[in-house]
């Protein structure tokens, strides 16, 4: 949607993929009431050359989903990224093998020649897995305020990220529409896609979590671009345009200590399957789900330990943890250079954080210079590619 500076380079990178057995499935989307919009004059113009430039494409096999043209776009609910993504996954569905790998991307996507590569034989290596979270890193981009933002957002992602896995949480993954991919046969274990207007990657690869396993590394990643779009309602995009503005209330960086609250009712599982101990997150769920005690039923339609604890994750899920995060950081609200400092010095050694080049005692998301924030940015991001690299299967 509305993507001729970005088209032309992600299918330059397709172009050259060095593994060749594939076939491009590409949705250009709008509502079809934009044509009678005249603010949204340039986006319609914008979709029509795209689909010309796709067709005259001779690289690569592609199919082309016209949902731009007049008479062809979006009407009703069904409009936005949600559904343009169910209606590519959808119609790849009806034509591929179960086998086929279903690899997601958007137009603002970079990526190495042997992407589709690493996929293909990292499927092949762990045939049993459901999806693939790929790695990522936002390019930094000429325009200061774009960078700053970026990276206050991947910082938020990267420490969203550690934290979880530090606890075990079976929802550590990253959802970004333009990194993951999944076989054919998950894709309908699942029933396929729920579109959302915004968020269909987290709901997607939530949804693929409870049937099995995801993969959180690859060897290669994605690069996806750093810019200011309000297109979704949450998202990089969106986070960046409220962060600009000194807006980051949406995404805190949580304490620790409520990841903690988190880890001490996993830890607590064993006796939750005989009676409902009073921790923050039985008594949140307890409040969200207008049951005095949510683990009765669980425990009475789950005879086993096991049962009982893959029912519970599937209740308390990455949607609730984050709903609980939310509630309870409202409810004792913090400083998230605080946060970070104090995370930084539970769990890594005080000599990696001197050897790290970053005054963390002085930090400011506000006004620490970018390449500072940066430096952050790298830290973390060093730390979670150990951490995937950990949680890949044998």
């Amino acid at each position: 949607m509305d993507e001729p500076d970005f088209l032309p380079r992600v299918l330059n990178c397709i172009a050259g993929q060095s593994y060749r057995n594939f076939k491009v499935y590409v949705c250009v989307n709008q509502p079809d009431l934009w044509w009678n919009d005249p603010e949204k004059a340039a986006a319609c113009e914008n979709n029509a050359s795209s689909l010309i430039l796709l067709d005259g494409l001779k690289e690569f096999e592609t199919a082309i989903l016209d949902h731009a043209s007049k008479g062809q776009g979006w009407s009703g609910k069904r409009h936005g990224v949600g559904w343009a993504r169910k209606t590519l996954m959808d119609h790849i569905n009806a034509e591929a093998d179960p086998e086929d790998i279903m690899v997601s991307l958007d137009a603002d996507a970079e990526f190495s020649s042997d992407y589709f590569l690493s996929i293909a034989l990292n499927f092949k290596s762990h045939p049993a897995a459901v999806a693939l979270s790929v790695p990522y890193f936002h390019k930094t981009v000429s325009n200061v305020m774009a960078t700053r933002a970026m990276l206050r957002y991947e910082i938020y992602m990267r420490y969203y990220f550690l934290n979880l896995h530090r606890i075990g949480s079976p929802y550590s993954f990253t959802a970004l529409g333009s990194a993951m991919a999944l076989p054919v046969w998950a894709y309908r274990a699942i029933g396929g896609m729920t579109p959302k207007l915004s968020g269909e990657d987290f709901y997607f690869l939530q949804k693929l979590r409870k049937y099995g396993q995801v993969l959180l590394w690859n060897d290669e990643m994605v690069y996806p671009e750093a810019r200011f779009s309000d297109r979704v309602f949450f998202g990089t995009g969106p986070a960046m345009i409220k962060g600009a503005s000194g807006d980051w209330l949406s995404y805190p960086l949580y304490p620790a200590a409520l990841f903690d609250e988190i880890l001490d009712t996993y830890r607590l599982l064993p006796l939750f399957f005989q009676k409902t101990m009073p921790t923050s997150v039985a008594r949140f769920m307890a409040s969200t789900s207008k049951e005095p005690d949510p683990f009765q039923s669980l425990r009475k339609n789950h005879s086993d330990l096991d049962h009982f604890t893959r029912a519970f994750h599937e209740k308390f899920d990455g949607l609730r943890i984050l709903q609980f995060l939310k509630s309870s950081h409202e409810e004792r609200p913090s400083n998230d250079e605080d946060n970070l400092r104090e995370y930084l010095c539970r769990f890594f050694p005080a000599a990696e954080l001197d050897q790290s080049g970053i005054n963390w005692k002085a930090l400011s998301f506000t006004c620490s210079p970018v390449c500072e924030l940066e430096k952050v940015r790298a830290f973390l991001f060093d730390k979670e590619m150990k951490a995937r690299t950990n949680s890949a299967p044998v």
